[in-house]
């Protein structure tokens, strides 16, 4: 075994495999950027080296400079969690180059799964199931139209060398394959330096299903599958094992299948294989194709781990330092049901944009494992992903399990960013989620509903009222009285464009009457809070200037000082401007130009995604305020309109 090994990533991955390293007695690394100085990974490690510069091109993704540490270090081995490196040849053969080991997968492996139309053609040697689609090297436009119409629409253009849903489009109708190929194209070449696609049958009711595969570069076995249909744009929400609805004789059908790909390209470590499954009539044994493999941890395994009981990333240490395979195929079984989401910084009613902040508060109950690398008084950054935690429970069946899922969003807080925790809220208690009625169309077709934001009663706001007043825990029984009179004390809340106007009386022993937005309420502080006789759960959270009530879900207020309530002013209707911090990629719009409402004027990428600014009427662009290459802050302007003419 290893007794140093240097992590060649950051975040939440990079202390979850700290967490097992120490567990085995393994001495850790960590790295880090400019940004990441203070990061939870840093503290954790024994031992962490500066890389370079917040952008992921200038520290993460520089392998030279994580190999010069590991060996200025000592460490033997580097563990690349997942993004950056973890599925980059190029870096694995450097990292044996320099006499250290790579724990993960072989080069050739690597770059075996790394083409998904190559892939595919392995895939159909190695008698896996594929979607029928052409996976060609002949690109012609002409070509690509006949394939398809062999094929039968609808059917999907997906870029070889893609992932998230970049360079993807849905075609349902010969008339639109030449405008989705080009936009595909055109995707696939921005986002990947490769243009190329491949067009494969598009599964009418798909359930995105995977098999968690662990190899030792001869043999393989595998640790049952993992369901992760509920997407949003290609994208994991939340994930489940086992798959609900699963037979013993599809698992062992789509087991046999993931090792048998694993073995046909000699893989060592963890890695998954996924499936496309019509979910369409039930799973059934040829109902389900190869779609990919990712060479590597994935983000959910958290979930097999608690069915199996195993630790992957222990797996992975001891076969990258020459250790059998832990255990045999029919040494594993699987237990209960668990559950796993991921909880964003994000404003999900604007459109699941990316957002940052400083969390001020954070909070997970204990019926959870909460995979994180963030702690409260910690930056989002909008340099990396802007994931705060894993949230993973288990249960003796899936509705125990999933019961358990809606209790611990319920009961978890975070205050100082916006997050997707009512979205994956509504998720966990959506009717056709708990039936087990998933595919891949469930949040598409449901958004509107899902995606609404809870509205605070007034109850939530008195609280809050208490709060901003330092009101809310044990206070002396005179605080609040004047000469024996209840003393009014005034404040204004302000959540998003709402603004309350509370006015407080303190009657002693933790009574109060609140009056919100000029109705009344009677509160009292007691072991739990009464509200208008009735019982509420609720957290009241003082956060400087600000106040967070965590009752069922959070809400954020703003406390308005009065002497700067009337300060403020409208914004600039005119004025289009950036919605987060980000890097400039391109301005589109030159002064004098006229705009029609919709038209996209620049693009701004941040954390790892790219966002189009557009006019958001019809106009003339008075002023360009940006340069491409620019790093801006949340609310700096790009362009301003004028009427036309």
């Amino acid at each position: 075994m290893f007794s140093k090994i240097l992590i060649a990533n950051r975040g939440e991955i990079a202390c979850r495999v700290m967490q097992t390293a120490i567990r085995m007695g393994v001495a850790t690394v960590a790295v880090y950027s400019d940004a990441d100085a203070q990061a939870k990974h840093v503290a954790m490690a024994d031992q962490a080296v500066h890389i370079g510069g917040s952008a992921p091109a200038d520290s993460y993704l520089r392998g030279d400079v994580m190999i010069a540490a590991a060996l200025e270090t000592g460490a033997q081995a580097i563990h690349p969690g997942y993004g950056f490196l973890s599925e980059n040849p190029d870096f694995v053969e450097a990292v044996q180059a320099a006499g250290l080991v790579f724990i993960g997968p072989s080069a050739s492996a690597i770059r075996a799964m790394g083409l998904k139309d190559a892939a595919k053609v392995l895939m159909e040697k190695a008698g896996v199931p594929v979607v029928p689609g052409y996976h060609g090297a002949d690109q012609d436009p002409a070509l690509l139209a006949a394939e398809a119409a062999k094929i039968g629409y609808p059917v999907l253009i997906k870029a070889v060398a893609g992932g998230g849903g970049k360079g993807m489009r849905l075609v349902e109708a010969a008339a639109e394959f030449a405008d989705a190929l080009a936009a595909a194209k055109a995707e696939a070449l921005n986002g990947f330096g490769n243009d190329a696609v491949l067009i494969e049958k598009y599964i009418q009711r798909p359930r995105h299903i995977e098999v968690q595969v662990f190899g030792d570069g001869t043999r393989a076995v595998h640790l049952f599958e993992r369901d992760c249909s509920l997407q949003r744009r290609h994208q994991k929400v939340i994930e489940e094992a086992p798959a609900p609805g699963m037979t013993e004789a599809v698992r062992a059908a789509m087991g046999a299948a993931a090792v048998k790909a694993a073995e046909a390209i000699g893989y060592s470590g963890a890695g998954t294989v996924e499936f496309i499954v019509d979910g369409a009539g039930g799973l059934r044994p040829a109902g389900f194709w190869f779609m990919e493999m990712n060479t590597r941890l994935q983000v959910e395994h958290p979930v097999t781990e608690a069915i199996t009981g195993e630790d992957l990333v222990e797996w992975q240490l001891r076969v990258a330092s020459g250790e059998a395979l832990p255990r045999s195929q029919d040494d594993l079984r699987i237990n209960g049901h668990a559950f796993e989401a991921r909880l964003y910084a994000e404003d999900v009613p604007a459109g699941f944009l990316p957002a940052t902040g400083t969390l001020t508060h954070l909070e997970f109950p204990p019926a959870a494992r909460a995979d994180s690398g963030v702690r409260a008084g910690d930056v989002i950054s909008p340099f990396y992903d802007p994931m705060i935690a894993k949230l993973t429970v288990h249960g003796k069946t899936r509705a125990e399990a999933l019961g358990k899922l809606a209790r611990v969003l319920e009961l978890t807080e975070v205050a100082g960013s916006v997050t997707n925790l009512a979205f994956l809220r509504a998720l966990a208690v959506h009717r056709g989620f708990a039936a087990g009625d998933v595919d891949t169309g469930l949040i598409a077709r449901d958004l509107e509903a899902l995606v609404v934001e809870p509205v605070a009663s007034g109850a939530v706001v008195a609280l809050a009222a208490l709060g901003a007043l330092g009101l809310h825990g044990e206070v002396p029984e005179e605080t609040g009285f004047a000469l024996w009179d209840p003393l009014v004390q005034s404040v204004r809340l302000v959540a998003g464009e709402v603004e309350h106007e509370v006015k407080v009386s303190a009657l002693g022993g933790g009574r109060f009457n609140v009056l919100v937005d000029g109705v009344a309420h009677k509160v009292e502080w007691g072991v739990h809070w009464l509200v208008d006789g009735k019982s509420v759960a609720a957290h009241v959270v003082p956060l400087g200037a600000s106040v967070s009530v965590f009752a069922g879900h959070g809400f954020h207020f703003d406390v308005v000082d009065p002497l700067q309530a009337d300060a403020s002013h409208a914004g600039d209707g005119n004025l289009i401007e950036a919605p987060m911090p980000g890097l400039v990629k391109g301005v589109f719009a030159k002064a004098g130009q006229v705009v029609a409402e919709g038209d996209r004027l620049a693009i701004l990428e941040a954390m790892k995604m790219e966002h189009a600014l557009l006019a958001v009427r019809d106009g003339v662009v008075a002023e360009v305020l940006v340069v491409e290459g620019a790093q801006v802050e949340a609310g700096a302007a790009f362009i301003r309109l004028e009427e036309a003419g």
